[in-house]
């Protein structure tokens, strides 16, 4: 067992509650498209994004409505129309979104767009 030394720094809750919240891979970019974009359906969502699986952006809709970001909206009819918004929580998260946007236009190289980037993998 390591030594205690009195400097270890607590974790914090909301910081890692969020984290497990909007921590999924496109979890961000979901929020942005329905938030920025007015995307509300599964197949636009799905063409926004580009390399998401179905599997994976229905998991993590299902995630972010469970969490209490976005609610999804079946209008029972045949074929079937099922729409996402955001909830209060989600629209109270747009702000973050947008600075976040902000500091990404400031900070980062976006000379290559997201499809020509490498997978570092």
């Amino acid at each position: 067992m390591a030594k205690r030394t009195g400097d270890e720094v607590e974790r914090c809750p909301a910081v890692s509650t969020l984290q497990r919240m909007i921590g999924g891979k496109w979890k961000i970019e979901i929020l942005f498209y329905i938030g920025f974009k007015g995307v509300s359906r599964f197949g636009q969502l799905r063409r926004c994004i580009g390399t998401v699986s179905e599997s994976t952006l229905s998991k993590q809709l299902r995630e972010l409505a469970d969490d209490g970001f976005i609610e999804r909206i079946d209008h029972g009819e045949v074929p079937p129309r099922v729409e996402y918004r955001l909830t209060p929580r989600g629209h109270s998260f747009v702000p973050i979104l947008e600075e976040m946007k902000a500091w990404g236009e400031r900070e980062l190289d976006l000379s290559l767009s997201v499809d020509q980037e490498e997978d570092p993998r």
